[in-house]
């Protein structure tokens, strides 16, 4: 049997992209490639940086050139040994492709490679396997999730990431909450006890649905967001380089498992 491919441990639909990339080199079809690997780069993968890069340092002109060569350092940076290797410790250009640098996230076209959100009786398989008090809490996030025009499967996610359903839950950056919620951002959205855990849902909610609106429906750039702050995405032009960041946006794809959020009146 042979080698796993690179991609493997990336999350589905990551893997999905970039073996649509590597498939779509094959075929000779280097836009598809490019676009393919640029959208798994947006999710912050470091092996769609790298097959990216790879693919614009064989550009004929010299801008192309400069933003595969910033790709590559790019994946380098978070330990990609490939990148690194191909970089030899030569100054890298700040130069990043233009699918990355857009003001707001492109939005996302449902195409066949698009996978679909986690069934909604594997959900519910989920919340009847938890204790009676997060069940409970589970509840409350899946009945007033469409009030606020978001899928309560990525609501779900979300809490699981951050607080793991428990309303009491303090982060050392004082996130509280259910939905860890930080005093700026919980008066932002009137939410006056961040530990009511009704009311910390309804803010955790509404900020949800802003970041979705802002990002386009994208997961990744909406629960990049989430962790990170709206203002870190834009800088960055996707997914921030954080490692935590990255490894908060691997869990909710990862549970979710679409790119795209599903509004409620589709399900």
């Amino acid at each position: 049997m042979g080698d796993l491919p690179d991609w493997t441990e990336e999350a589905p639909v990551i893997s999905r992209l970039i073996e649509d990339g590597h498939a779509a080199q094959i075929a000779r079809d280097p836009l598809r490639a490019a676009a393919r690997f640029c959208a798994a780069a947006r999710f912050g993968s470091a092996e769609a940086q790298y097959r990216l890069g790879r693919l614009f340092v064989e550009r004929k002109d010299l801008e192309g050139r400069l933003q595969g060569r910033t790709m590559l350092a790019m994946a380098a940076q978070f330990g990609h040994e490939k990148a690194r290797l191909l970089l030899r410790d030569e100054p890298s250009p700040d130069r990043l492709p233009d699918c990355l640098l857009t003001g707001q996230a492109p939005a996302f076209e449902v195409d066949p490679l698009v996978e679909p959100a986690v069934p909604a009786e594997v959900v519910e398989r989920y919340m009847l396997a938890l204790p009676r008090d997060k069940r409970l809490h589970a509840q409350l996030i899946q009945r007033l999730a469409p009030r606020f025009d978001v899928d309560y499967r990525l609501a779900l996610a979300i809490a699981r990431a951050e607080s793991n359903l428990d309303p009491g839950a303090v982060s050392p950056k004082n996130a509280q909450g259910l939905m860890q919620l930080i005093p700026d951002t919980a008066a932002r959205f009137g939410v006056r006890n961040p530990f009511d855990p009704e009311q910390n849902v309804r803010g955790g909610l509404a900020y949800l649905r802003w970041l979705l609106n802002r990002f386009n429906g994208s997961v990744a750039l909406a629960s990049a967001a989430y962790n990170a702050g709206e203002g870190a995405v834009d800088r960055h032009g996707g997914v921030p380089p954080f490692a935590e960041t990255r490894e908060y946006v691997q869990r909710i794809l990862h549970f979710y498992r679409s790119p795209v959020h599903a509004r409620p009146g589709a399900l």
